[in-house]
């Protein structure tokens, strides 16, 4: 009785040493998703609340009484849809153009062979290592030489192409079986086609990622539009917000307008990756894998 009963036990102690560490486990992440998403969550359930609740003592997370005067002060005060508008086609032309040019050179630096191939990944990797920042002044300079400056030109051209995004790119690319390629050229494909019907269908979540992070990044760019803009026509949505923030004669010390305008910064962003969140997962699976 005792030789059947004792490994029974054993087993019986590990499941519950197994179950207490995926309980604390699971408790941390519960921890740090709470403390992550925390001021986003004030943030979103603020910009219902009325000016009463905001300075309420102690304060309330869930507003007893929603409102949307706060987003009707903000669109009466500040041309919302216009600034809205230049940051979706600032984003989106950046996000395309990064996702056209990053996979193209990624492309050759990952298949093809050229004179100097190692030389320009070698520029590439020198370029991550570059703060952005640095680079704002040479940026300027150029723009103002080519009379960019307040245009949408201005805004995307210098950001058409990233390091980050070419390395990403070669990366995946670099994983679609060479055999797959030269069987399609001994049929007489030219490189356009399999680059477009073959290479570009197996990297999609490459592509999804490199979507995310461009759009994430463009969408909250602040500084580059704060200097390359003069004319408010061209602000996009986190100027105009910062702009709109600083002057007393329109925020008026509102904290719920500022949160209302906070979350329509917030909410493409939300968007983007939820649509594409599925493509990021699978891309970080297949990152393991490699």
């Amino acid at each position: 009785m005792s030789t059947t009963t004792a490994p029974r036990n054993r087993y019986a102690r590990r499941d519950a040493r197994i179950r207490r560490r995926r309980a604390v486990t699971y408790a941390l992440l519960g921890l740090g998703l709470l403390v992550m998403a925390a001021p986003f969550l004030w943030m979103a359930l603020s910009a219902f609340k009325t000016e009463q609740e905001l300075s309420a003592s102690p304060p309330r997370w869930v507003p007893r009484e929603w409102t949307l005067d706060n987003f009707r002060t903000l669109l009466d005060l500040l041309d919302a849809p216009l600034y809205f508008f230049n940051s979706t086609v600032v984003a989106v032309c950046v996000t395309l153009c990064n996702l056209l040019f990053c996979s193209m050179l990624g492309y050759a630096l990952a298949k093809l062979n050229f004179a100097g191939k190692k030389l320009v990944f070698g520029i590439v990797m020198a370029a991550l290592m570059v703060p952005g920042n640095l680079m704002l002044m040479p940026k300027f300079v150029m723009m103002s030489k080519l009379g960019l400056i307040d245009t949408y030109a201005a805004l995307i051209l210098p950001f058409a192409a990233g390091a980050f995004g070419v390395f990403l790119m070669r990366q995946f690319m670099s994983s679609v079986p060479d055999e797959l390629l030269e069987a399609a050229r001994v049929d007489g494909a030219r490189e356009w086609y399999i680059f477009w019907r073959i290479v570009i269908p197996q990297v999609k979540p490459a592509l999804a990622t490199l979507s995310i992070f461009v759009f994430l990044g463009s969408w909250n760019n602040f500084l580059w539009p704060l200097v390359a803009t003069n004319d408010a026509d061209k602000y996009t949505l986190p100027v105009a917000l910062a702009t709109f923030a600083t002057d007393p004669t329109k925020a008026d010390g509102s904290n719920g307008v500022l949160m209302a305008g906070a979350f329509l910064v917030v909410l493409p962003v939300l968007v983007v990756f939820i649509l594409l969140q599925r493509y990021f997962t699978q891309s970080i699976a297949t990152a393991g894998l490699k």
